[in-house]
């Protein structure tokens, strides 16, 4: 199987190129673990970075998202655990737009550390990985 070569990473919108501010730093910590896994790609989608597995979104960026005050992800969750991680931490975790109603949740970039983080993606790259054929070369 041909490895994917990743994208040119994409500049968070509302940022000035190359300055060092939070939500950068969001950034760069979501796209250095997330581009570390195989088949992964990255490309703006509704304004703000997202990433794929072969074609298949596992990781949105929201930067604060019709100024609704999260800097944070949203990720698939494994079927019956996005309640429980909103309940069990709800100033890290919440129900997130669109995707919510499909088991996505939110997590709260500024409330997690990274070793937390790095295992949420790779769930969220399994689950949509398992989702996602391996498309064949003719």
């Amino acid at each position: 199987m041909a490895k994917m070569e990743p994208t040119t990473p994409t500049t968070v919108p509302t940022q000035p190129e190359g300055a060092t501010t939070p939500t950068n730093q969001h950034i760069t910590r979501v796209r250095r673990l997330a581009l570390s896994l195989p088949d992964t790609t990255e490309k703006l989608s509704h304004g703000e970075p997202t990433f794929f597995v072969r074609k298949r979104a596992f990781i949105m960026f929201a930067n604060n998202h019709h100024n609704d005050g999260h800097t944070a992800i949203w990720i698939p969750a494994a079927p019956g655990r996005q309640a429980e991680m909103i309940a069990d931490a709800p100033e890290t975790y919440f129900k997130p737009p669109y995707v919510g109603v499909k088991g996505w949740v939110g997590v709260e970039l500024t409330r997690i550390n990274n070793e937390d983080l790095a295992q949420l993606i790779r769930s969220a790259w399994q689950i949509t990985a398992a989702l996602a054929p391996i498309r064949r070369r003719r």
